[in-house]
């Protein structure tokens, strides 16, 4: 199965997490599997010193797999590696309805925009053909493609539902 992907591509500031936090929460409350994927720009971690799989990888485990009735996760560390490809990381999810990703704004998966107009950033839509729509703060004029209030996520859930031609839940 082919994962459906939207992404989610804006500046710094555009307001791209809070958008995407507000679709999976709309897309999972009507009833999809959603998962996310985040592009990084700097180093990141989700462990913290002092931690048992902190000190794992810090004595030097490639791999650590923390386990409980709630949660998984595996934390590998590249160690000089090549950051692994949008697709190997795809692959590596559990299929889903949909993928949202944030980040990858230069990939050539299907995007919606996010504009902070208070803010002057350069624009993607009309320069970049995956963009497929704009969630903005107020009316974009001349654009050229669907443009959504961002804070009103449920007409911007619905045109994602049927612009990736997601099954009625």
């Amino acid at each position: 199965m082919t994962q459906k992907i939207i992404g989610v591509a804006g500046f710094k500031n555009a307001g791209k997490t809070t958008l995407v936090e507000k679709l999976v929460r709309e897309l999972t409350g009507r009833g999809y599997r959603v998962a996310t994927v985040k592009h990084a720009h700097h180093s990141f971690d989700i462990d913290h010193e002092g931690r048992d799989s902190f000190r794992h990888r810090a004595a030097g485990a490639s791999e650590v797999a923390v386990i409980s009735r709630q949660r998984w996760a595996i934390i590998h560390e590249s160690r000089g590696e090549e950051e692994p490809s949008f697709e190997m990381i795809l692959a590596k999810l559990t299929p889903c309805d949909l993928v949202i990703v944030e980040g990858y704004k230069h990939g050539d998966h299907l995007k919606i925009e996010v504009r902070n107009l208070a803010l002057d950033h350069p624009k993607l839509a009309g320069e970049d053909p995956s963009i497929v729509a704009i969630a903005a703060t107020g009316p974009v004029p001349d654009a050229q493609v669907p443009v959504f209030d961002r804070d009103h996520v449920e007409a911007l859930a619905q045109f994602i539902i049927a612009r990736m031609e997601l099954s009625p839940k």
